[in-house]
């Protein structure tokens, strides 16, 4: 059976469109701490006078983390638990404003139609 009128499809891409809050949050923090990690253990090879005195920074905000291998890995977990909460919300936000999105549209229609 074709749908003539093709509110079909759109209710099924509304729906296709959605994200899964955990996926979103392992894949953001899993990319965060391997970022920290890479460039924190990139510097740390690369050597120097005064190695990754800006990476140091992360010292600030994340307690334990200095440029070295040990200090990689705690950025890796700060990391990691940033993205993860970041990722998670982006995504719990980005699913209720489709949800509001889908039930303005869904009201539009029953008063058009």
């Amino acid at each position: 059976m074709a749908d003539v009128d093709g509110d079909g499809a759109e209710i099924v891409l509304t729906r296709l469109a959605r994200f899964d809050a955990t996926v979103q949050g392992l894949v953001f923090g899993t990319l965060l701490g391997s970022v920290i990690f890479v460039a924190t253990n990139w510097l740390i090879l690369k050597g120097g006078e005064n190695v990754g005195a800006h990476l140091a920074l992360l010292g600030q905000f994340f307690v334990g983390y200095r440029v070295t291998f040990i200090g990689s890995l705690i950025g890796f977990g700060y990391g990691f638990a940033t993205g993860f909460i970041a990722g998670y919300l982006v995504s719990i936000l980005y699913n209720w404003f489709g949800t509001k999105r889908e039930k303005r549209r869904a009201r539009m229609c029953s008063l058009h139609g």
